[in-house]
């Protein structure tokens, strides 16, 4: 039974990694591109590409309005919920009401939290958070009646895991939740081995929308 648990986290960690490596790669290709490129937008930002930008934005906004998230959840036999109906994934500028708390999906402001192993000690924006789980993380978070043992250790879990994020969101239902695109959980605490489960299957799981794309060089607090 432990054999069998430390290969599977094995396997996480070095599919994490992998993902790392991809990443920073990405990071250092973007980088090039925007050094070579920067002419051409300035030329382009002059030209009139503000108002191009802005009225691609507006249209964004009201195509959203079409496409609203909707649905409800579905409790699995393993006690994940998933989330039945559509989750809308506009970029959008306006507030965003989502229909569950923490939110698992749904249009989105354009600039994702970080999400490698960042805890916030404060709230995060929600618009900016569903972003984070459409690049495939895991975002942990707790209200006031979660023990403080528990949120401690679940931060140094949390800082050691690549693609996950943790702040306090005091209007959710429960203690401690697990949130990824579309799926969601409580548990009872850090020691709870659903804990892992949901980490192991939904970082950049197969639920994910944009898979590899970037967790840093985003919003943090």
């Amino acid at each position: 039974m432990g054999s069998a648990k430390n290969t599977s986290t094995a396997s996480r960690q070095a599919r994490i990694e992998e993902l790392r490596r991809a990443e920073r790669n990405r990071e250092r290709r973007n980088r090039i591109l925007v050094i070579a490129a920067s002419t051409v937008v300035v030329a382009g930002l002059v030209a009139g590409g503000v108002v191009l930008v802005k009225s691609q934005s507006d249209k964004k906004d009201t195509a959203s309005d079409s496409k609203a998230t909707s649905g409800h959840f579905v409790t699995g036999t393993d006690g994940v919920k998933t989330w039945k109906g559509s989750l809308a994934r506009n970029h959008v500028t306006k507030t965003v009401s989502y229909p569950m708390e923490p939110p698992v999906g749904g249009d989105h402001n354009q600039v994702w939290m970080n999400c490698n192993g960042d805890v916030y000690a404060k709230a995060v924006d929600n618009m900016n958070a569903v972003h984070s789980l459409e690049h495939g993380a895991v975002w942990v978070t707790y209200n006031s009646k979660a023990p403080e043992a528990d949120v401690k250790a679940l931060a140094a879990k949390v800082k050691k895991t690549p693609y996950t994020l943790m702040s306090p969101v005091e209007d959710q239902k429960d203690p401690i939740m697990l949130s990824a695109w579309g799926k969601q959980r409580a548990v009872t605490g850090a020691s709870d081995k659903n804990v892992d489960a949901f980490l192991s299957q939904f970082v950049q799981g197969k639920q994910t929308p944009e898979p590899g794309a970037a967790c840093t060089n985003g919003l943090a607090q």
